[in-house]
């Protein structure tokens, strides 16, 4: 009889311990599909604010004149603060997506396919954010910005 009841709980144990990978298994695939998710909202916002840009300027080089457009991005991302950057240098313009507060390159970027000067910052909890567009004899210029 003895030696029935450690064979009992060594099956026991191993089963503790095979549950135990599973459930940690499950929880990381959780994660993975979370996190994924998180990450193409960013590309889509990045794509979004392109989208709105593209509009924004083919109206300001047409007619000449200022025009604003606030954009409706989520507060959050899942549980995370995220921000939005344009910006350009010499030879292109694009939208920078993030998370956190404060900005640092990404890989989350989508380019703006016109030659438009472009500034600003956009932190998710800071309100609405806003688009402004607007013309002059020196070029064309794109302002992101927010709060209330």
């Amino acid at each position: 009889m003895p030696s029935i009841i450690p064979s009992y709980v060594y099956t026991l144990f191993a089963s503790i311990v095979v549950s135990s990978i599973l459930i940690c298994a499950c929880g990381l695939s959780t994660t993975n599909v979370r996190y994924e998710a998180e990450r193409q909202r960013l590309s889509s916002i990045a794509e979004y604010v392109v989208t709105n840009s593209v509009e924004l300027i083919s109206h300001a080089s047409a007619d000449n004149l200022t025009s604003t457009l606030h954009l409706n991005v989520p507060s959050l991302i899942g549980n995370q603060i995220y921000w939005i950057q344009i910006a350009n240098d010499s030879s292109r313009t694009w939208a920078e997506v993030g998370f956190g507060t404060s900005a640092h390159s990404s890989e989350h970027r989508a380019y703006i396919p016109s030659e438009v000067s472009a500034s600003g910052f956009y932190v998710s909890d800071a309100g609405d954010a806003s688009l402004e567009c607007y013309s002059n004899n020196t070029g064309v210029y794109l302002k992101l910005s927010g709060g209330n």
